[in-house]
């Protein structure tokens, strides 16, 4: 996979005079009805879905989201640029757009650096008319499965020291006063997956003129190493439901880490299965 995802307005402009781009909206429809990018068409789903990691779970998430696209305009060969209202705004729903379509097979999408924030203090200009296209083909493919591991897969990796599993969620999530973003108890269970490592996925961003956009990979790659994140082993994320962590894997794919895989059920999947370890409160310090 290209490492350039991030692409700027100034950029976008230019791809779309020299090809056609398709350009996706992840926001609800409301805000997108309002105004956004001429000519972008509209996804929510992408931000909504909550997925389950079993066979059955994985098959019906291939197929809905090929569906999704397909009925949506995309096809094998198109360009797609995916943004948001900003970075720091949407848990990372652009970069979801964006890994979702990695993981079905397509090599051709990008992410709006900044989102329509950006876009806009460019002084760039948007629209309110409605854009909807003829549905594609978009053909599955296995090259992007590799991307996601399964609850089983984590549990076989526990106290292996094989791979970094690193929790990217909010600090009260962390902690275990909150179960999930959607409330403190929409999850039966708090707390986080024993081992994992923990840096919250806006700490890999910043202020960068008028809106917030990823750090620059040596400032990513430093982030990760001062909470004892092992570059040099494969990293797996997790968060809620695999939103906050398409944020994360964008920023590590740009800053040049090679292995990044997502658990994208995520805590809403191993909460739920109560065979499953978790630890909650302040982790103990490792005494020497």
């Amino acid at each position: 996979m290209d490492t350039k995802i991030l692409i700027d307005p100034c950029e976008l402009v230019l791809m779309k005079s020299q090809q056609d781009v398709i350009v996706v909206d992840t926001r609800d429809p409301l805000a997108y009805a309002e105004c956004h990018i001429e000519g972008a068409i509209n996804i929510h789903e992408i931000f909504t879905y909550l997925a389950s990691s079993t066979p059955e779970g994985a098959a019906h998430m291939r197929e809905y989201f090929a569906s999704v696209f397909q009925n949506s305009g995309i096809g094998d060969d198109d360009c797609v640029v995916f943004y948001e209202g900003g970075m720091e705004t949407g848990f990372g729903q652009s970069c979801r757009g964006h890994f979702l379509l990695s993981y079905l097979g397509h090599d051709h999408s990008y992410v709006l650096h900044g989102g329509l924030k950006a876009w806009r203090a460019a002084g760039l200009s948007v629209t309110d008319r409605v854009v909807q296209r003829e549905p594609a083909r978009l053909t599955l493919s296995d090259q992007g499965r590799h991307l996601i591991v399964g609850k089983d897969d984590v549990l076989a990796e526990l106290d292996q020291d094989r791979v970094t599993l690193l929790d990217v969620r909010d600090v009260d999530e962390w902690v275990g006063a909150s179960s999930s973003p959607y409330g403190k108890d929409f999850a039966p269970r708090k707390g986080r997956i024993p081992g994992a490592k923990w840096l919250e996925w806006y700490r890999l961003m910043k202020p960068v003129g008028d809106a917030v956009r990823v750090k620059d990979p040596c400032e990513v790659r430093a982030d990760c190493l001062n909470v004892g994140v092992d570059l040099d082993k494969p990293v797996w994320l997790y968060c809620f439901k695999g939103a906050r962590t398409s944020n994360t894997f964008v920023a590590l794919k740009q800053a040049g880490i090679k292995d990044v895989r997502t658990y994208f059920g995520s805590w809403n999947e191993w909460s739920r299965d109560l065979s499953l370890p978790i630890e909650s409160g302040f982790p103990r310090p490792n005494c020497q």
